[in-house]
């Protein structure tokens, strides 16, 4: 059985977030005010079934899948690029892969103890997050 990643988490780490926006084409302005926020997620997991939330004082972001099947993401809020997306499981790990306009893009999510990770990928740039579950 993976790992149940349902539960609310807050960001506690945030290495080249920057690097990584810029990698996406994101404007100099959304990108300052973007590396000042603390990003919540709210994960609801039925088995292979996903809702990530992510809730931030400037904007929210929403994708929801199953494991397994490729769907069409429109990465509004963020780079508001359309995306042929598809999620799989890696033991434990959820690997997304994203093909669009971007190359190498996508993410990998995984749990340590109290903590959820999140690697972003764009291009030649790697995002490494760490997010704390909240009491």
């Amino acid at each position: 059985m993976p790992a149940d990643y349902s539960g609310t988490w807050d960001l506690v780490s945030n290495v080249n977030f920057e690097g990584y926006m810029v990698s996406l084409g994101i404007d100099f302005a959304t990108r300052k005010i973007a590396s000042m926020l603390k990003p919540q997620k709210v994960i609801k997991q039925d088995g292979d079934c996903f809702i990530i939330r992510t809730f931030t004082s400037f904007r929210n972001y929403e994708s929801s899948f199953k494991v397994g099947e490729e769907f069409q993401e429109v990465t509004t809020g963020m780079d508001n690029r359309t995306c042929q997306t598809v999620v799989t499981w890696d033991n434990e790990k959820l690997v997304c892969v994203q093909k669009g306009k971007k190359k190498n893009r996508g993410w990998k999510h995984w749990i340590e103890g109290d903590e959820l990770h999140l690697e972003m990928t764009c291009e030649d740039q790697v995002c490494k997050q760490i997010y704390k579950r909240a009491p």
